[in-house]
């Protein structure tokens, strides 16, 4: 699937237009099932979410792959940021398989100095990244980086008043659809000016093994020699193949990469954080 870069329009206010808000964790993110049935009226040029509906199915390979959906690693991982203390300020970080974009907010929140998504499809990052990342700028933009993760505060009005704290923290920001493989060439290959990531989080990318190979190059091409990614996933997904110590043993045989598993949750299904740097780092 082609790599695209998605322009942030200029109206902020229509980015928002006819989205329901939510609270979690003390992010704002747009209702999902609103999103998927102005998409089935239309808004939804990939046909992703008629097709989700018709087959019962968060994830059709090559066709959509679950961005409509907040999984719960994504949680874990935002719990660990806080746990461990992972600084962002100043850091350029990238957020791969976006879908809401929470774990890139939080890096922006944390005076990040440049925070890139990417996911898979174009109708998550148009209906569903970008209006978060706005939504939570503009209601927080004075409080960018401060408060608790934890707190949670009324929903915007569907017409945000201190807008103009956004250009900004927006100015930060780079918007992505498209394969990892697609997006790294774009990247690298751009006229734009180009650093490598300090941080790159992803959560609940590896339930499918085919697409490890491609993972594992999208992360050694788009790192910085010195930077650390953070992966959350589960032990293993049923139904796919894939978890956390089959990726594992993937990376160990490409020897490019050093891992270690730095959390473990135990409640219910098993899922892991894992940390991974270059072999060769610092």
């Amino acid at each position: 699937k082609a790599a695209k870069e998605h322009s942030i329009p200029e109206d902020l206010d229509k980015v928002l237009e006819n989205k329901v808000m939510e609270t979690v964790s003390g992010l704002y993110y747009i209702k999902m099932s609103v999103v998927e049935m102005m998409c089935l009226d239309g808004a939804d040029t990939e046909g992703i979410v008629s097709k989700s509906v018709s087959s019962h199915s968060d994830l059709i390979p090559g066709v959509y792959e679950g961005g409509l959906k907040i999984w719960e690693c994504t949680f874990d991982l935002i719990d660990y940021f806080s746990e461990a203390k992972i600084q962002f300020t100043n850091k350029t970080v990238l957020d791969l398989g976006c879908g809401a974009g929470l774990l890139g907010i939080v890096a922006l929140r944390g005076k990040a100095e440049k925070v890139h998504f990417q996911d898979y499809n174009s109708t998550v990052i148009d209906e569903i990244t970008l209006p978060n990342t706005v939504a939570n700028c503009t209601n927080k933009g004075s409080r960018m980086g401060s408060g608790d993760n934890r707190t949670t505060s009324k929903p915007p009005s569907k017409r945000p008043r201190n807008a103009e704290c956004l250009p900004d923290v927006l100015t930060k920001c780079r918007f992505f659809s498209g394969e990892w493989s697609e997006v790294s060439r774009l990247l690298l290959s751009s006229n734009k000016p180009f650093s490598k990531y300090d941080i790159i989080l992803t959560s609940e990318t590896i339930y499918n093994p085919d697409y490890y190979s491609a993972l594992h190059d999208t992360l050694a091409q788009l790192l910085d020699k010195n930077g650390r990614v953070y992966l959350a996933s589960k032990a293993h997904y049923f139904g796919v193949g894939g978890g956390i110590y089959l990726f594992e043993k993937f990376i160990e045989g490409r020897n490019v990469f050093r891992t270690s598993i730095v959390k473990i949750i135990d409640k219910g299904l098993q899922r892991c954080i894992m940390e991974m740097a270059f072999k060769d780092s610092s």
